[in-house]
């Protein structure tokens, strides 16, 4: 019977340290998953810019 609980707890202990593990990774992932979106936004915005100044230059060019 003791060795029964002593392989439970030793079982308990197991999932607890995965679900912390689990948590942690789950929590840099977010992490991760915010700095790229802010990313992807100054990326459209330089992108935005970009493409204004192409379209101003552009309509400087001579018709041909």
């Amino acid at each position: 019977m003791d060795a029964d609980l002593s392989g439970f707890e030793q079982k308990i202990e197991q999932v607890v340290a995965l679900c912390q593990a689990l948590r942690e990774d789950n929590r840099k992932l977010r992490e991760r998953a915010l700095e790229l979106e802010q990313e992807k936004l100054a990326l459209s915005e330089k992108i935005d810019t970009t493409c204004a100044r192409l379209e101003a230059l552009m309509s400087r060019l001579p018709e041909q």
